[in-house]
């Protein structure tokens, strides 16, 4: 144990300096000697994920001796025999994760110390100087021994303000990818709210007058942890910053790669790994527009039959009209033309779409796109219940000429998507699906490559509970309407609630996502003003008031 090593990383602590670390998981003790001759602060060599052995744990803790920088084990779990076995080949100290109560702690408390403060056997052992330095190890050890756990769940959380309350601990670490499956978000590395739960925690363990700590999931990261103050800052860990060291060097010659699951080589030229922040060159200069039904702007249209635009030139939407058509009984619009394209979604009631003779009976979610110069026309076939249409116009400058030409008429079969180099049909009940995000099944219905040429894009979102999008931006504006359940929508950390018909802009630049944190699903309509559906996926803190981009 390097007694002077810990009184200086405890100094550091008490003077509020931040203490750097590397996480150490390669086998290679040289790792650790680079950490040394660099100067950090302190090691975690990690036996809880990965492939460490003990003699790896050895040399790792060998090439830590006679110097400055602390050496701790992540041991696999809470156990007796590892957290001996880690203090007993000369760590200073052991990192326990998954701990999530009083009782855990005060076990990895116990587990750390000597009689009469714990239940840590007599060992000689590496750490006694093999049984010649008994007397000197044990009247420190239970003085000096770092007992380091881990708040990696929301249980965990629950419990941490008692946790504080546990003698023998001043050094509490935090993992925020873990906490985030916990809280239902498999998979990233802070799911939503889960960064804003994290900084409560911190708070706590700083009232508490003591330290927290986290690993960095970037340099930039890194700044903003330190900003936020935690004071135990992980640089990364060994691969991690050997892979991304790699990766920069190979997108510096343009030979960006991307790592697989399964460890093939891939040489896709799109890294999948989120961008830190969005480029500058799309930096906003309009805020996001949340419009509820009843709120737009509304315009009679024809006889019986009134437009109400949530999305448009209003509320500062650029190329790019969307909102809700509502036919009385028995209404109908006559036969007419636009100069770009119109997208058609029936959300309520039984209604036909005509195009130049073809005529489409639509049943809810059923959608229909026209093309720029096509004639069409629309009526509501129920004589007492109106027909409801969400409609998109690839514009935000809405006008339409009425044609007055005879078409003959025909009835197209429920299977018809539509007539080639004209208008597309989908129905909803035979679309295929696709995944955009955990818990999500989403529609294309109209791109350009699906309608080479077209303006715009857009489709059906459904989302079960927990359901969520990551944060991401768009190179031009985007409309979503909620037309089922409740969404929430988080825009650069403002929250809003979505329900009925609800309509957001987005207006291009900014880092916004949707989830579902209600226990019934939700769906949305959306609609790009660009003719691909491609969104730029962004860290997760671009999306919090702490990590906005364009503060």
């Amino acid at each position: 144990m390097k007694t002077s090593a810990i009184q200086k990383l405890r100094q550091k602590l008490a003077q509020h300096e931040p203490v750097y670390g590397l996480w150490v998981t390669l086998e290679s003790a040289s790792i650790t000697e680079m950490a040394v001759a660099l100067g950090l602060d302190w090691v975690v060599i990690d036996a809880e994920h990965g492939h460490l052995d003990w003699k790896e744990i050895l040399e790792h803790l060998r090439a830590a001796v006679r110097s400055d920088t602390v050496a701790l084990v992540r041991i696999a779990e809470l156990n007796l025999g590892l957290i001996k076995r880690a203090l007993d080949v000369g760590a200073d100290g052991v990192v326990v994760p998954w701990v999530e109560s009083v009782e855990q702690l005060r076990q990895a408390v116990a587990y750390a110390h000597y009689p009469p403060d714990g239940v840590r056997g007599m060992g000689g052992e590496r750490a006694t100087c093999w049984g010649r330095c008994f007397a000197e190890h044990v009247a420190e050890a239970n003085e000096h021994v770092l007992v380091v756990p881990i708040i990696e769940t929301v249980q965990a959380g629950k419990n941490l303000s008692r946790m504080l309350e546990v003698e023998g601990v001043e050094l509490f670490f935090f993992g925020p990818a873990d906490y985030s499956a916990t809280a239902g978000f498999p998979g990233q590395w802070e799911g939503p709210g889960v960064a804003q739960q994290l900084l409560r925690l911190k708070d706590m363990v700083l009232k508490a007058g003591k330290h927290c700590g986290v690993v960095a999931a970037s340099n930039s990261d890194l700044d903003e942890r330190r900003r936020q103050g935690f004071q135990m800052l992980g640089l990364g860990l060994d691969g991690g910053l050997l892979l991304r060291s790699l990766l920069d060097s190979l997108a510096s010659v343009k030979a960006d790669r991307q790592v697989r699951p399964n460890l093939s080589p891939d040489n896709a030229k799109t890294p999948t790994a989120p961008l830190e922040r969005p480029p500058e060159t799309m930096r906003p200069d309009r805020p996001e527009v949340m419009t509820s039904i009843g709120s737009g702007q509304k315009t009679d249209i024809e006889r019986r039959v009134s437009f109400e635009c949530l999305v448009g030139a209003h509320n500062g939407a650029r190329n790019l009209t969307t909102g809700l058509v509502t036919f009385s009984p028995a209404a109908d619009l006559p036969m007419h033309t636009h100069p770009f394209t119109e997208s058609i979604t029936l959300l309520r009631g039984q209604a036909v779409v005509e195009v130049e003779g073809r005529r489409y009976k639509l049943d809810p979610l059923d959608n229909v796109v026209i093309p720029p110069g096509r004639a069409h026309s629309a009526q509501n076939l129920s004589g007492n219940q109106p027909a409801v249409f969400h409609i998109a116009l690839a514009t935000d400058t809405p006008t339409r000429v009425l044609v007055h030409k005879f078409y003959s008429r025909r009835a197209m079969p429920m299977e018809s998507a539509g007539e080639k180099d004209g208008e597309r049909v989908n129905r909803f009940k035979l679309a295929p699906r696709f995944e955009a995000g955990p818990n999500t099944a989403f529609i294309d219905f109209f791109n350009r490559d699906l309608m080479p040429g077209i303006e715009m894009s857009g489709g059906y979102g459904l989302f079960q509970p927990k359901g969520r999008l990551p944060a991401h931006v768009h190179d031009f504006d985007e409309s979503i309407c909620i037309i089922e359940g409740t969404a929430t929508c988080v825009v650069e950390g403002r929250r809003y609630q979505m329900s009925d018909g609800a309509t957001a802009l987005q207006p291009r630049g900014r880092v916004h996502y949707f989830v579902n944190e209600s226990a019934a699903p939700m769906a949305m309509l959306w609609v790009y003003a660009g003719p691909a559906p491609q969104r730029i996926v962004v860290q997760e803190r671009c999306a919090t008031v702490e990590g906005n981009p364009w503060r």
